[in-house]
């Protein structure tokens, strides 16, 4: 991987949070460089956004379509090599479509899409296009993620029996929507944010980390979805009862009103001869606790984890890794495809973001009843 790769970003220009770490991210192993933009729906601030990022003016686009249309008109040895998009999740579906449409590769921020019958049309697309398309469901780049994967897929733990996943924040516990916040002002708007509010914002993220880590689909899904902002028509709390493969059962719970919490996403995996305990605020460590032994202690960066979990590290161990870390080995797998023309990677593809969307739409539709996925 001797050339940077030309990167053109949709969204994420001023006061944009997510932007801003995907651009870190995308830098943190030098594989990326970004090249073209069209940084927000105002034409003003677009242009602005990529002044202030060191654009060149004939790559700095007032929207998505002039920068699509710039892209086609030029020669295939200077075309960006990757659209990341990091719009708000309405806008998802048209651009995605339209450039990987055009033989575009594509990373997509989560959700996916609005609705199942979108992320179905999008992924066959991709497959017709034989485009590279991930979708940056961050938490899985996390070293400790990948290892627990491989201890539940190795057998380490025995059959899966149950699986417990937890995401609680307390940033929308008060009325911040009526606020000059913008993060929450397009959160709990349908039109912009789709069908689910906590539970697409943030349960899409629980669905794939236990997707990701046991390994097995939902069958089966049982959902309580409540507001418990004023005014609110979207869920701000979720409670999902599952029916997983191979028998397996699994709760998931998304908050996003849990007062006391900031960004607590954890995971339990309980099988036949151990379990397995993960949390996000403390990446850095899974505990291991086998059948009539005591828990151990597994840390990022150990000499004795699996060859997935050491290649996403960078630091020798009790240096601590992260956020931005966990974000830059899904982008830096995705570079090695975009390089040897591979579709091998370990990142979560357009069918995980898919899936994320089924599982709100289904969610939604159960209204507290048992529902097939």
């Amino acid at each position: 991987m001797n050339r940077r790769l030309r990167v053109a970003m949709i969204g994420g220009g001023k006061d944009a949070f997510i932007g801003a770490v995907h651009r870190h991210a995308m830098a943190l192993d030098g594989h990326y460089k970004l090249v073209s933009g069209a940084l927000s729906s105002s034409p003003e601030k677009s242009l602005a956004s990529g002044r202030e990022l060191g654009l060149a003016s004939d790559r700095n686009h007032p929207d998505w379509h002039t920068l699509l249309a710039d892209e086609q008109r030029r020669p295939a040895n200077e075309r960006v090599d990757l659209v990341v998009i990091v719009t708000p999740n309405h806008l998802h579906y048209e651009v995605a479509k339209a450039f990987v449409d055009a033989g575009f590769n594509v990373a997509c921020d989560k959700p996916l899409v609005h609705r199942w019958a979108q992320a179905e049309e999008l992924a066959a697309l991709v497959k017709a296009r034989g485009t590279a398309f991930a979708v940056t469901y961050n938490y899985t780049g996390y070293p400790m993620v990948r290892e627990a994967r491989e201890l539940v897929r190795s057998g380490v733990i025995g059959k899966v029996r149950k699986a417990i996943v937890e995401y609680h924040q307390g940033w929308l516990a008060g009325a911040m929507e009526t606020s000059s916040n913008k993060q929450s002002s397009w959160r709990t708007d349908p039109a912009q944010s789709g069908p689910g509010g906590a539970l697409g914002d943030i349960g899409t993220h629980a669905e794939n980390l236990l997707h990701t880590i046991t390994g097995q689909g939902i069958e089966q899904l049982c959902a309580e979805l409540s507001s418990f902002g004023a005014g609110r028509t979207l869920d701000d709390d979720a409670s999902v009862l599952l029916r997983l493969e191979g028998g397996a059962r699994g709760v998931l719970l998304a908050s996003q009103m849990a007062i006391g919490h900031e960004n607590d996403l954890r995971i339990r995996v309980f099988g036949e001869r151990g379990s397995l305990s993960w949390q996000q605020e403390d990446p850095n460590v899974l505990v291991h606790a086998p059948l009539d032994e005591a828990p151990r202690k597994l840390t990022r960066g150990s000499a004795n984890l699996s060859e997935a979990a050491r290649r996403a590290c960078r630091l020798p161990p009790g240096h601590p890794e992260g956020f931005i870390e966990a974000f830059a080995n899904l982008y830096t797998e995705l570079a090695a495809d975009l390089h040897a023309g591979t579709r091998s990677g370990d990142y979560p593809r357009v069918e995980d973001g898919a899936r994320g969307v089924r599982f709100v739409e289904r969610a939604v539709a159960s209204n507290g009843r048992w529902i097939a996925f």
